[in-house]
Order: structure tokens, then sequence, then C-alpha cells
């Protein structure tokens, strides 16, 4: 049985331990203010880019791109998004599983995909298992700008384009809302999906719908990544405010459970004393 002076020293340091998960959960709460913001910003842009693209793509002549047009597949890329810390919950985790049971049922060697990892946590992973980890940054800040990723979104889309590819699928975490968060896999090239909910407008080009879609199909596959990252990150945050929370009520629960035990546990041992008095003082009459 524990004694006094241990049980009391696990409640302190139980203590402790809730004041640390109460601060990161209201850092977190702060992050997911700013990261859900930038996620929903940047909707309209996204909007307004398809629906750009898919008139041009899907209109009356119907302009043609490499990047629209399926190949056949030799080699197949995954761009899988994580953070860079745990403590987050299941985020890491459920990404990287659907991603490495999509991988293992499409595919018998390692020679026919590769891996670009954005997170420590991906990277980590997918070198511990083999893959060929052919790209990854690490270290992006909370709240990423474009220009942070700018390098590894161009190099993803030119693996496509060089031919070192034959498509390219998205994995990554989005963000519904602060308790539920869907992880998303998305063929993210060719672009062979294309769609726009709204009535396709009829645009003039100049110069030509080829040399426009030639500039316009690479930034649109680049904010594509880019939308996923700033979705990711809202989902990351929002994840590890709930874990932080979760685990500061873990930790009150366990300081209540263990104040009563050593009230008990005091309680006894004071009865223990006055009965030893007691049965002292009886015996010396």
């Amino acid at each position: 049985m524990a004694s006094l002076r241990d049980i009391k020293s696990r409640i302190n340091s139980t203590k402790k331990t809730s004041q640390i998960t109460k601060a990161m959960q209201m850092v977190s709460a702060s992050k997911l203010n700013r990261a859900e913001l930038n996620a929903k910003s940047f909707v309209p842009y996204m909007e307004k880019i398809q629906e750009v693209v898919a008139s041009i793509a899907l209109g009356s002549r119907g302009a043609s791109h490499p990047m629209l047009v399926s190949r056949p597949i030799n080699k197949t890329g995954y761009l899988v998004i994580t953070s860079d810390r745990g403590l987050a919950g299941a985020y890491n985790s459920n990404i990287i599983r659907q991603a490495w049971q999509s991988i293992q049922k499409r595919h018998k060697s390692t020679d026919e995909y590769v891996v670009i990892a954005i997170g420590r946590v991906a990277s980590n992973f997918f070198k511990k298992m083999g893959s060929n980890v052919v790209q990854e940054i690490t270290g992006l800040p909370d709240q990423p700008s474009f220009a942070d990723i700018k390098e590894i979104t161009s190099k993803s889309v030119g693996l496509f384009q060089d031919g070192t590819i034959d498509e390219l699928y998205l994995y990554y975490s989005h963000y519904v809302n602060t308790i539920q968060h869907e992880v998303h896999a998305k063929k993210l090239l060719p672009l062979t999906d294309i769609e726009s909910e709204k009535k396709l407008i009829s645009y003039e080009f100049e110069p030509n719908e080829e040399e426009i879609l030639e500039v316009l199909l690479p930034q649109y596959a680049e904010s594509l990544i880019y939308g996923a990252l700033l979705d990711g990150k809202a989902s990351e945050h929002a994840s590890r405010m709930t874990a932080m929370k979760n685990a500061t009520d873990n930790a009150s629960e366990l300081i209540n459970s263990l104040t009563l035990h050593y009230n008990r546990a005091r309680q006894a041992a004071i009865t223990q004393e006055i009965t030893e008095i007691v049965g002292g003082a009886a015996a010396l009459e």
C-alpha cells in the first residue's frame, strides 16, 4: 500500500501535468481560430480558379493539356500531409493508416510508388517502412503561407509533368468542426475530374486556351495542395486542443481520486494512532 507521502507526491505531479495540458489546450485553441479562418478564406479563391479551369477545359472548344489526360500507370506518387509533432490524438495515425493501406492494396513493390511527405511524422513512418521518400518538408509554421511550400508543390507537380510519376494522390485530414475531422484521399493528378457546380461562364481568352492552361493548371494543382495543407492545419490544432482537453479532464479525475484515497489513508492513520494511544493508556492503568 502506498504511503501518504507517495500519494501526496503523485497528486502534486498530476497537478503540474494538468497545468501543462491546460496551457497547451489554450494555445491550440488560439491557433485553431486563425487556422480555421485561413482555411475558410482560401475557399473563394479555390472555387474561382476551379470555375475558370473548368470553363476552359470543358468549354465548347474543349482545350487539351497533358495534365488533363490519363496515361498508362507505371509509377504512382503519394503526397501525405501530417504534423511534425504528436500529442494530437489520432490525427496523424488516421492519415498514415489510410495512406499505407491504400499503398499496400495497390502496389506489390516499393519500385511502383514514391512518397512526398509534408510533416515529420509521415516522413519518419514511410522511411521506416522502406518506402522511397523523394521529397519531404518539415518545420512548417502553424500558419503557413504559400511561399513556405512553393518549392515542394512545384516539385510535386513537376514529377508528373516530366513523367517520373503517372498519377498523384493526396492524403490529408479535412476539417469539419472542432470535434469532427475526416481523412480525405484525393486523386490530384491527372486532373480528370474537374467540375464546376456553378454554370460555366464563357470567357474570351488571350492568347489561346492551351497557352493559358499551360500556366494555369500547374498553379491550380499547387493551390489544391496548399488548400489541403490549410485544411490539415486546422484539423491538427483542433485534434491537439481536444486531446489536451481530455488529458486535463483525466488529470482532474485522477487528482480527485487520489485526494479521496489520501484523505481516507490519512484518516485511517489518525484513527490508528488514537487507537494505539488509548490502548497504551489503558495498559498503564
